[in-house]
């Protein structure tokens, strides 16, 4: 979640409400400077090479980086013969990339008929996240989409009871949960694996991934699908809850303190791809090419501040 994603102030769906005399408009749009380099790679050629970028929220939908024209390699852009309408923007153009035999239909687009309150996009042009090679921000490829910087983790040592039961089957039990505070997210309770039942978890193929924590492995419980989840190689910026098992407050009992925690509406996840040409296995290695090197000992975990 961040700033118009999931349930974030601008989504539309947001938990929260702005303090005003009068009624905001149903649709925000923003638009603010990154102020970070990014570049693109399509087909081993950087097409893009930019520190003058403007990140694009938009109701619903992912941030999207937007360039100055004036930093794209020449002679990569063909426009198409069509145009799509915005609902905000009026029409959208689209565009070609092509660098060599690669060639990328509508691998970008811009706005060439905007609004006057929308003239900051004037001369800017996005790239299709999937469509391309590679986003990088300085030398660290950025996997997912644009880097929402409205978007906060923070985690915290507990020394609240926390308890998981599958019927009358205790299935953990922790007096040190890490908890999980994720924008707009109610927290996620993450427990230290020497605390689960772990004959109780079979796991499952499906992954998803998330560009904040990294690959989310699944285990089902009994008949309960999906009902704990696990990032057994979480980013190095969420590193505490490596190999720790979170559990879904609508498959099975979890009380805190002897409180049963519920599912909270509107909460649900929203999955999230991997880009294009990558697997798994090859996020992992891209994170831990560019990462320094973080202890995977769930243990060494339990008691980090």
């Amino acid at each position: 979640m961040g700033l118009s994603w999931q349930q974030g102030p601008l989504s539309g769906v947001s938990p929260g409400h702005f303090l005003t005399a009068t009624p905001l408009p149903d649709r925000l749009l923003y638009v603010e400077p990154l102020r970070r380099r990014m570049r693109v790679k399509l087909a081993e050629t950087w097409i893009v090479d930019s520190a003058d970028v403007l990140l694009f929220h938009e109701p619903a939908r992912y941030p999207v980086a937007f360039f100055n024209i004036s930093d794209v390699m020449t002679g990569v852009l063909i426009p198409e013969n069509r145009t799509t309408p915005h609902r905000d923007f009026g029409v959208t153009a689209w565009f070609d990339v092509a660098v060599g035999e690669r060639h990328v239909s509508r691998g970008a687009w811009n706005y060439p008929s905007l609004p006057d309150y929308a003239r900051s996009l004037q001369g800017r042009i996005a790239f299709a996240w999937r469509g391309m090679d590679a986003f990088y921000e300085e030398e660290e490829r950025i996997v997912g989409h644009a880097a929402d910087m409205y978007h906060r983790i923070d985690i915290r040592q507990s020394a609240r009871r926390l308890i998981v039961k599958e019927g009358e089957r205790i299935i953990a039990d922790t007096s040190h949960p890490l908890a999980l505070y994720e924008s707009g997210f109610a927290p996620r309770w993450y427990v230290p694996r020497c605390d689960v039942d772990e004959r109780s978890l079979t796991a499952v193929e499906v992954q998803t991934f998330c560009p904040y924590k990294g690959l989310c492995s699944y285990y089902d419980i009994g008949s309960r699908a999906r009902a704990a989840w696990s990032y057994l190689h979480a980013w190095p910026e969420v590193a505490r809850i490596a190999n720790f098992l979170s559990f879904e407050a609508d498959q099975l009992e979890i009380s805190l303190d002897g409180q049963q925690l519920f599912a909270e509406p509107g909460q649900s996840v929203v999955p999230h791809g991997i880009d294009r040409g990558l697997d798994p296995d090859e996020v992992l290695n891209q994170r831990k090419r560019q990462q320094p090197v973080v202890a995977e000992d769930p243990a060494e975990n339990i008691n980090r501040e």
